[in-house]
C-alpha cells in the first residue's frame, strides 16, 4: 500500500484528492496538511511514501517544506510531488531544485495523478516532455553565462557524462539505450551509477546538475 500526504491550504481541493487516491485499490491518504509547518510535522509523524505538496500555503510555503522534509535523513524514504495551480518555469526549477521527485499541475487527469504516485514511489522522477521543454525555454531565455568547469562531474566517466546530458534534455531509459545503440538495461545501469556518484535521489535531480553544470546547453537541447 502507497501511503500519501496530502498539503493544501484549501480544504475543498483537499477532499477531492482524497476521494481520488483512497477510490484506489493501492494508495492510501494517510494525513492532510493545511500549510507547509503543519505537512514537515505530519510527515515525521506519520513518514508517507508520498507527500503531494501545493506551493502557495500560509505560513511556511511548499518549497520550503519540501526543502525542510527532504533535508531530514531519517525521511529518506519520502517522495514529494508538487501540485500546484501555477504552471511558472520558476516553481518548476525551484521545486527541482529542493529535491521534489515531480511536477503537476491541478488539471492534471484523475488517472494521470494516480500513476504519478505510482510512479514516483517506484522511485522514477516525475518529468514530463513538456515541462523539459519548458526547463529548457526558460535557460535559453537567460544571458549566456561562460559556465566554470565543475569538479562534481569529475566522478564520472564520458559515458556517465553522455548520459546525464540526455536525461537532461528529456529522453527516457528506452530513447537514451536507442541514442546510444546499448540495450535498455544498461542505459538504466549508466542512469543509476550516475546517480549514485552524484548523490541524487532520482532522475529529476540529475536534470538540474545537467543544467547547472551546462551538461546541457540551450541549443543543444532544442536540436534534440
Amino acid at each position: 500500500m502507497i501511503r500519501v500526504l496530502l498539503a493544501d491550504d484549501q480544504a475543498l481541493v483537499r477532499a477531492g484528492f482524497r476521494a481520488l487516491l483512497d477510490s484506489a485499490p493501492d494508495i492510501e491518504v494517510v494525513a492532510e496538511a493545511r500549510d507547509g509547518e503543519e505537512a514537515v510535522r505530519l510527515t515525521r509523524a506519520e513518514r508517507p511514501d508520498v507527500v503531494l505538496m501545493d506551493i502557495r500555503m500560509p505560513g511556511v510555503d511548499g518549497l520550503a517544506a519540501t526543502e525542510r522534509i527532504l533535508a531530514d535523513r531519517d525521511l529518506s524514504g519520502t517522495r514529494i510531488v508538487i501540485l500546484t495551480t501555477f504552471d511558472l518555469d520558476e516553481y518548476i526549477f525551484e521545486a527541482l531544485r529542493a529535491g521534489a521527485s515531480g511536477f503537476l499541475v491541478k488539471d492534471t487527469e484523475p488517472r494521470d495523478l494516480l500513476q504519478a504516485v505510482r510512479v514516483v514511489h517506484g522511485g522514477e522522477a516525475l518529468l514530463s516532455p513538456g515541462i523539459t521543454r519548458r526547463l529548457i525555454a526558460d535557460y535559453a531565455r537567460r544571458p549566456p553565462d561562460a559556465p566554470e568547469p565543475s569538479v562534481r562531474l569529475n566522478g564520472l566517466t564520458d559515458r556517465e557524462r553522455e548520459v546525464v546530458a540526455l536525461v537532461g534534455g528529456g529522453l527516457s531509459n528506452e530513447e537514451i539505450a536507442a541514442r546510444l545503440v546499448v540495450s535498455p538495461a544498461t542505459a538504466k545501469t549508466h542512469v543509476s551509477r550516475s546517480m549514485v556518484k552524484l548523490g541524487v535521489r532520482d532522475r529529476a535531480q540529475l536534470v538540474v546538475i545537467a543544467y547547472e553544470t551546462a551538461l546541457v546547453t540551450p541549443r543543444w537541447s532544442q536540436g534534440t
